[in-house]
């Protein structure tokens, strides 16, 4: 073997490590991206059930709401709250008989 030979596999076995670590430079970078995103659309799932949560529980207050500001929607509330019943009405409580134990 000649040094021009030993040069020219130097050379290529460099220029081969090159893109070889340039290559494995590359996908992890992209392995970290993606597990970045995997992360981050977990979370973004989370919170978009999380909205959807508060928007479903903010509809129901503001019905409450409607109901209450109603003096006839308010009138079965104040029986069940306060016990109060107007002339001429009664409260009654009804109750579950005990059912036999098996």
């Amino acid at each position: 073997m000649t040094v021009g030979t030993i040069l020219r596999a130097t050379g290529r076995a460099l220029v081969a490590g090159a893109i070889l670590a340039s290559a494995s430079m590359v996908t992890i970078q992209y392995a970290r991206m993606v597990h970045r995103n995997v992360v981050l659309a977990r979370a973004l799932a989370a919170t978009n059930s999380d909205v959807a949560r508060l928007e479903e529980e903010r509809r129901r207050r503001e019905s409450t709401i409607r109901r209450l500001e109603d003096p006839h929607g308010a009138i079965p509330e104040i029986h069940d709250r306060l016990h109060m019943t107007l002339p001429n009405e009664a409260i009654i409580y009804l109750k579950q008989p005990n059912s036999p134990r098996q």
